[in-house]
């Protein structure tokens, strides 16, 4: 049994609570590494928390501007020449990001005897991450303690609500790259973003239930888990959209409702069917244009009984990226009451192309908060950014598309 299967095996095996405890032991006997640390990032993505059952209160770490958050950020290993240890070598300090399935979760963070030792390591403690990352995900079943570390204040109930229904935060396979992002991360209440990728197709949702707090969210929540069901049952989109529909209504009787937007997108063809129930809108970036895609807008969810919905169709082609945005963020008002989806918007995606799109929805928003000179959000605002890559040859999986290539390693 090789070092990885090792650990593997001992992180299956042990305490929900005590996933780092393994991976410290495996990590000092194999590689002689101190002060393992686990950082996860939390749900504003603005600083690393760490995970430690015996010691509370420590300091968060800065994403911005820290070695941590360059790894976090870079999703590359970064390391730091420390000074001299006792052997009389220059130890380091080496941050590893972990990432599952392009969800990035955190930073590992370890001290080694030398750089060369980080050098020769590091495959081996990239696969730990990835061991660590995926039983940390089984582990939040059974144990508190990872969600805790995530948040730097209490959530309020309907945050908590919302952020339990999400699939999480960024998603990628060789077919496309996604990137989602809510604010106020810790008071949200009705925006919510949803999608599940199959061997052949791309689902995504982008909902927004009206009203405020608890209502809000038990409202999104109805209809999310409505939509759910009907994907799940085999449904087709605008199937989903009327189960939706009757679930809200039947409950709320048109007195609320959930605005939506459905997209399935094929991965072999490029081909996207898409239902616009309500607010939430589209931009495409195609080389340098930035455009708004717009639709035939047709009744919110649970606004009438029975509503019949009727799909769109549109071709996404390899390099196009797609931005999504509810009412809270192309509503939101200048100081000289212009709305930010007139131009701001459009200049904001142009701003961010370099950038992946994971990291896209937070550019994005702070460039709102500019735009409101950081007056507060009346609003919940949500942004999604999804690459699409499109199957490399007709035909291909995404078992059989190529494997990228190891990270870099960055040494400071």
């Amino acid at each position: 049994m090789d070092k990885i299967s090792t650990v593997e095996r001992a992180l299956r095996t042990a305490p929900p609570h005590a996933l780092l405890d393994v991976v410290t032991a495996a990590l000092a006997e194999q590689c002689g590494a101190e002060q393992v640390e686990l950082l996860m990032a939390d749900y504003a993505m603005r600083s690393l928390q760490a995970v430690n059952p015996g010691l509370h209160g420590a300091e968060p770490v800065p994403i911005q501007g820290s070695p941590q958050g360059r790894a976090f950020g870079s999703q590359e290993p970064c390391v730091i020449r420390n000074g001299r240890g006792e052997g009389g070598h220059d130890t380091v300090t080496a941050h590893l990001p972990m990432t599952i399935r392009g969800d990035r979760m955190g930073v590992l963070s370890l001290r080694l005897p030398t750089e060369q030792d980080a050098r020769a390591q590091m495959h081996y403690l990239q696969a730990v991450c990835e061991a660590l990352g995926h039983e940390i995900l089984v582990a939040e079943r059974d144990t508190d303690l990872y969600l805790l570390a995530r948040r730097t204040t209490r959530l309020t109930l309907a945050a908590e609500m919302q952020w339990q229904l999400l699939p999480g935060r960024s998603c990628a396979r060789p077919e496309f790259s996604l990137g989602a992002h809510l604010e106020p991360a810790y008071a949200i209440f009705g925006d919510n973003f949803d999608w599940s990728a199959s061997a052949d197709h791309l689902t995504l949702t982008i909902t927004n239930g009206m009203g405020e707090g608890i209502e809000a969210s038990l409202l999104t929540s109805l209809a999310v888990s409505a939509l759910r069901n009907a994907r799940r049952a085999g449904l087709g989109l605008c199937d989903q959209a009327s189960l939706a529909d009757q679930a809200v209504y039947a409950h709320y009787r048109g007195e609320a409702h959930v605005s939506a937007l459905l997209l399935r997108f094929g991965f072999t063809t490029g081909e996207v069917e898409v239902v616009d129930a309500g607010s939430p809108r589209m931009w495409r970036q195609r080389e340098r244009s930035v455009e708004p895609v717009r639709f035939d807008a047709q009744l919110p969810l649970g606004m009438f009984e029975d509503t019949v919905y009727v799909a769109e169709h549109f071709t996404a082609q390899p390099g196009d990226r797609f931005l999504f945005g509810s009412d809270g963020v192309y509503e939101a008002l200048s100081p000289s009451g212009e709305s930010y989806g007139e131009r701001a918007l459009a200049r904001a995606l142009g701003n961010t192309q370099l950038l992946p799109p994971t990291q896209v929805p937070q550019a994005v928003l702070r460039q709102l908060a500019d735009f409101r000179f950081d007056t507060p959000l009346d609003d919940d605002a949500l942004v999604v950014c999804l690459d699409w890559y499109g199957r490399r040859e007709r035909g291909e999986s995404a078992e059989e598309a190529p494997e990228a290539e190891s990270p870099e390693i960055v040494v400071i």
